[in-house]
């Protein structure tokens, strides 16, 4: 009889393997028989990813992304999209990842899954070198430009007080347009990442300066479809060794001048 239970309790095991074996993700696995991921962002969102003046996509995230693929013995492939679109484009599987300065918000979390935070931001407030406005209250009746899909008009209108009292929100495609736009006069006041409004103005400190008021801190992740479990396992333990080892703080020094990773 013990024999027998034995032998069953075995089969039993097996018949559980088996049928998890059915379900198991096999993300990883599609991700290293296709021999690359592909990482959706928006080319012009400096330090994270941007052309330089040879048309070549640069940036932090694409330089944390190379070192990445090198470690999981793969290749990356770097796929601009439209930003206000991109978490369709993840989940559509046009792209594996968005590594783009993506900020790790409620919204987001219902529609994509995320690696485990890797930056600190917060969305600061910026206006021309000579501008008479100092504080929040000052932005009562202004013009304020943001990036369309970003999460700076969501932290804007989380402060009800100061959103309400604004003449106008201008979306613009990317960042840098609403910066020139506001270099030009064209409006009063910026909304953007820290991360990217003070890589512009370590470019042109004579035009630009940020208040000390911002709205808010907020965490970048990596985005990745809520179904590749396994490929984010193996993603969160690369990055984890990358700066485990010093090589994330390099790379962060590299463009920020600074260790800055979380």
């Amino acid at each position: 009889m013990r024999r027998k239970a034995a032998i069953l309790l075995v089969l039993i095991m097996m018949i559980s393997l088996i049928g998890t074996g059915c379900g198991a993700d096999k993300s990883l696995q599609e991700i290293k028989e296709k021999g690359k991921f592909i990482v959706g962002l928006d080319d012009s969102f400096p330090p994270m990813g941007f052309r330089d003046d040879e048309g070549n996509i640069v940036g932090f995230d694409i330089d944390m992304a190379k070192e990445v693929a090198k470690r999981m013995d793969i290749e990356v492939e770097f796929q601009p999209v439209d930003w206000d679109g991109v978490v369709m484009s993840l989940n559509n599987k046009d792209i594996d990842v968005i590594w783009n300065g993506l900020t790790i918000s409620e919204e987001r979390q219902k529609q994509i899954d995320f690696s485990k935070p890797y930056l600190e931001n917060s969305q600061i407030i910026v206006v021309p070198k000579d501008s008479d406005i100092n504080t929040k209250k000052d932005l009562e009746g202004k013009v304020v430009g943001l990036q369309l899909g970003s999460t700076s008009e969501k932290a804007l209108n989380s402060d009800v007080e100061t959103a309400e009292s604004l003449k106008e929100v201008r979306t613009y495609e990317n960042n840098t347009m609403a910066l020139m736009d506001l270099a030009n006069g064209g409006i009063d006041v910026v909304v953007v990442d820290e991360v990217v409004g003070k890589y512009y103005i370590s470019k042109e400190p004579d035009l630009y300066r940020i208040l000390d008021e911002d709205f808010g801190s907020e965490e970048y992740g990596v985005g990745i479809r809520k179904k590749d479990a396994a490929f984010k396992e193996e993603l969160d333990k690369v990055l984890d060794e990358m700066k485990a080892d010093g090589t994330a703080d390099q790379i962060s020094e590299k463009w920020f001048g600074d260790k800055i990773v979380k």
